[in-house]
């Protein structure tokens, strides 16, 4: 009895080392992520789906608010507290804490040759090799507008080559006719006021390729949007809520049909399926005109391993994972976004959804891609650009509340920009 309890100890001594010593091998791996619709439950599933093919590798996958991806995640980072990996939207803005993945995969060439033209918007300046990460999605900015409003109302909505004009005079109309509260609503967002600000002739960048913000294309559509929250066509109480560089969405308000026209992107297809459904018909529309082109922002998150990892050849595995084409397939087409790898995006996804609105809205923001400016992908790359998007938006931001005049607020972006770049270039 006793030399078989001597066994029995001995034995369960031996499991609990061999369960330990199992435990102490598995590598802890953590993913900082947002979500815009139903993206975060996807990716669980596809890391589930991982860890049972890895059972080494455990991955968290930690879900923040958006706005903690903008302002907390590059104070971590600083830091040296980040995570392995994160869902980053600020692509070249961070790019100085990330893992150069080249190394670590399989396969190189499948990612130049999947993500080619993307793996740029990743990279330090200077650098033309460098494998950071893939697009979880590419992005689109361009209007919704509430349809069945327009129906309801019996005015038409204004057809191919319309303006920016065009479509603020119909969004009032609507707005009027069925007593709407908010004709016109715009994200708070650099990014978002760019691509028409572009359209308008904005150039971005001087002759030698240094930001030049403020120019009369830049100037003309700014001053639209100023006068478009003075005389009512957009509400002050959405922009006024927050200041600074504070990025506030409008999707709450359209999905509660107290907007008619939209101005956000691509994202939103996702958030408003389910959201919105059927209650009414949401539709994209293509990129209002100016002068110069009919434009939005390219743009999109992008899934980059961080340099600070203690794991880079298991986080090289993960995305080794995430990255191949039938993962991505799934995942582009559950989620509804529209591929960020040019194998899938040639050959098409098969989105998984029967709403109609949905599948408007994707063959409207797939097919903007070819007209979007050269402007707008050079600043789309380039690595100070949220400094632009930043001074862009909290000057014209404070004009509109009436902190400052729009000249004011014109000279101040200026000043922002040049002071915040050569901190940036400095260290600072």
């Amino acid at each position: 009895m006793t030399n078989r309890l001597k066994t029995m100890l001995t034995s369960g001594a031996v499991a609990l080392c061999f369960l330990a010593s199992s435990a102490a091998a598995q590598t802890e791996l953590r993913m900082t992520w947002y979500n815009d619709g139903i993206e975060g439950e996807v990716m669980q599933s596809l890391l589930d789906r991982f860890e049972q093919d890895n059972p080494d590798i455990d991955v968290t996958l930690d879900v923040v608010p958006y706005k903690a991806i903008l302002e907390s995640l590059p104070v971590q980072l600083a830091a040296g507290e980040g995570p392995d990996l994160a869902r980053v939207t600020d692509l070249g803005g961070l790019s100085e804490h990330y893992l150069d993945l080249t190394p670590h995969v399989s396969d190189p060439a499948y990612w130049e040759a999947s993500f080619g033209p993307f793996l740029q918007w990743l990279r330090r300046p200077g650098e033309d090799r460098a494998i950071s990460g893939f697009m979880t999605q590419l992005t689109v900015t361009g209007p919704y507008v509430n349809k069945t409003l327009f129906e309801q109302a019996g005015v038409d909505m204004p057809g191919e080559g319309a303006t920016w004009e065009d479509w603020a005079a119909a969004a009032n109309q609507v707005a009027k006719a069925l007593e709407i509260p908010i004709p016109m609503a715009w994200d708070r967002s650099g990014h978002r006021v760019s691509g028409p600000a572009i359209a308008m002739g904005a150039g971005m960048f001087d002759a030698e390729g240094k930001p030049a913000l403020v120019d009369d294309g830049l100037k003309k559509m700014a001053t639209l949007l100023y006068d478009w929250h003075q005389d009512g066509t957009m509400s002050k109480e959405l922009w006024g809520s927050v200041s600074g560089s504070t990025y506030l969405g409008a999707n709450e308000d359209f999905a509660n049909a107290q907007v008619v026209m939209y101005m956000s992107g691509s994202w939103q297809i996702p958030q408003f399926a389910e959201k919105i459904g059927d209650a009414f018909d949401w539709w994209a529309v293509p990129a209002p005109c100016g002068p110069a082109a009919c434009t939005g922002m390219p743009g999109g998150a992008a899934l980059v391993a961080m340099k600070g990892t203690e794991h880079p050849a298991e986080v090289g595995r993960l995305m080794d994972y995430l990255s191949s084409e039938a993962v991505l397939a799934e995942f582009y087409g559950r989620t509804l976004f529209i591929p960020g790898h040019l194998g899938l995006a040639a050959a098409g996804v098969d989105f998984d959804t029967d709403d109609p609105r949905a599948r408007h809205a994707l063959q409207t923001f797939a097919g903007a891609v070819p007209g979007i400016s050269p402007t707008a992908f050079d600043l789309q790359g380039y690595v100070y650009n949220r400094v632009m998007f930043n001074a862009l938006i909290s000057r014209l931001g404070e004009a509109i509340v009436g902190e400052l005049t729009l000249d004011q607020a014109f000279e101040r972006m200026t000043q922002d920009i040049t002071r915040q770049i050569a901190e940036k270039e400095r260290g600072g």
